[in-house]
């Protein structure tokens, strides 16, 4: 009999070589500490062959630091773990069971408004570095693999509407209202419209190339460039470098900038995320049908067999953006809901000016 109760709790007693080996189950309740007891017998025989140095010991915060260090991490796990690690970071790994990711599930709720979702990527990204544990020889297995997450409800996507994008830009700082005018026209992310480099811009195709993205899937795609967005590159063109800085300097983050074009705007709040929704929602507005939409856009088609085979060619991208441009100047030609001080002329495509000395005010990136 390797179990043994003291007081209200079960502990597993085994010996190795010799040595005794002692461990608390934890629990009062004979079921679960027979799996406890299984499992650290098995955690010591694997170790007596040295199959593999087993370190349940160790707390998420030194795993998460070795994790960084050595497992070459995605941006967004990096992301995640600000969130993480104030609960979980004290906790050894080998202690980890389901019922603690319900109970950080409520303390997230409890500390701010936060979705479900939101919290699904937490405990994804926690799952993710307990898998590379496992493959490191750290755990025996993975005690988060079967943990249900809280069903995801799909929103509505917010879309800007032509009265709101012509105030937005017009109240917006001059290199936000550029940065805000290419994710109009090409849908890309706020990321790799920050990491866009001139290097990367074909004007004589009219083509720009993702080459830092998100995820995999959107890199090295190529997007087919408006009018508008060629204009605007064509007339700050540079041999190289950032496309985007400001005051020369590479540009972390737009918070501050954002904020204040929208309260300027006077308009509802959108994130800038919306406009790539808005890039979108006018691509299948225009009729361009979802695969291209899902190619332009850099969307993770997956691995499907019929995915491999998948592969949405330049001229049909270029017609993609022919169309959304037709698209949009038919739209413009519409009085919008700001009345007649805002009516476009028919025909004419509104074009912003992109003098940065036009504004006097200071801007903060």
């Amino acid at each position: 009999m390797s179990l043994w109760k003291r007081g209200n709790t079960f502990w597993s007693y085994h010996w190795l070589d010799g040595i005794r080996h002692a461990k608390s189950t934890g629990t009062g309740n004979l079921r679960q500490a027979k799996l406890i007891d299984q499992r650290f017998r098995d955690e010591l025989n694997l170790k007596r062959h040295h199959v593999v140095e087993f370190n349940p010991d160790m707390t998420v915060g030194e795993l998460s630091a070795r994790f960084i260090a050595e497992g070459d991490p995605a941006a967004w796990v990096l992301d995640r773990l600000n969130q993480v690690l104030p609960y979980w970071g004290e906790i050894p790994i080998g202690h980890i069971h389901k019922s603690m990711a319900a109970d950080y599930r409520r303390r997230r709720h409890a500390q701010k408004q936060v979705t479900d979702t939101t919290i699904n990527r937490d405990l994804e990204a926690l799952r993710h570095i307990l898998f590379w544990a496992v493959d490191e020889g750290f755990l025996a297995a993975n005690p988060l693999t079967h943990l249900r997450l809280v069903p995801e409800r799909r929103k509505p996507r917010s879309v800007l509407s032509f009265d709101e994008e012509r105030k937005l830009l017009a109240a917006a700082a001059p290199h936000l209202r550029e940065m805000a005018i290419v994710s109009l026209d090409t849908g890309m992310r706020r990321g790799e419209i920050l990491h866009q480099r001139w290097e990367h811009v074909d004007f004589n195709r009219k083509l720009l190339f993702v080459t830092r993205s998100k995820i995999a899937g959107g890199e090295g795609r190529e997007i087919p460039l408006t009018e508008r967005v060629h204009s605007l590159l064509l007339s700050r063109r540079q041999p190289e470098g950032l496309v985007f800085t400001f005051h020369g300097r590479s540009i972390t983050t737009i918070k501050t900038a954002w904020k204040a074009a929208i309260r300027r705007a006077s308009i509802r709040y959108y994130r800038f995320h919306d406009l790539r929704h808005t890039f979108n929602t006018r691509l299948m507005e225009a009729g361009v049908i979802q695969d291209v939409r899902r190619t332009l856009m850099g969307h993770s088609t997956g691995q499907d067999v019929n995915s491999i085979y998948t592969h949405v060619e330049l001229p049909v991208k270029r017609e993609a953006i022919r169309k959304l441009e037709a698209w949009m100047a038919a739209q413009n030609q519409v009085q919008p809901e700001g009345g007649e001080d805002s009516r476009v002329p028919p025909g004419k495509v509104v074009n912003f000016s992109l003098n940065r000395n036009e504004r006097s005010e200071p801007y903060d990136a």
